[in-house]
């Protein structure tokens, strides 16, 4: 049974930070490429971060260019999302999982139906 778990989530000021972790059971992320997801409120969810299998390559959504870091470390299967400047339109429930990365209508798209519970990320004053 595949399972994942994030972590890191939390309620911090504009302008915070925060570094969201990902781990997974039953299926490595050693091979795969990695996305983060975030669904707000009333929102679809939607990829916002993706990295390749072997690192290599990384891809964000327009909106957190800049702000945000993607990476992994496959020796301790996790994977991580660093969060920086961070602004209330970044505020939503954040899941990563298993990915295909820098699609025609998203920088991330999910290859198979693994969720955790995520992680909330409020970002208010």
């Amino acid at each position: 049974q595949v399972q994942v778990a994030e972590s890191g989530g939390g309620l911090v000021g504009p302008g915070g930070s925060l570094r969201l972790s990902c781990t997974t059971s039953g299926l490595p992320l050693d091979g795969y490429a990695m996305g983060w997801f975030r669904q707000a409120p009333g929102e679809e969810r939607e990829g916002v971060s993706c990295i390749s299998p072997t690192g290599s390559r990384t891809y964000y959504k327009d909106s957190v260019k800049g702000r945000f870091t993607i990476s992994r470390d496959d020796a301790k299967n996790t994977l991580y999302l660093q969060m920086n400047s961070l602004k209330p339109e970044d505020t939503g429930m954040y899941y990563c999982t298993y990915a295909s990365c820098g699609g025609s209508r998203s920088v991330a798209e999910w290859l198979f139906n693994y969720w955790g519970q995520g992680t909330q990320v409020t970002v208010s004053s």
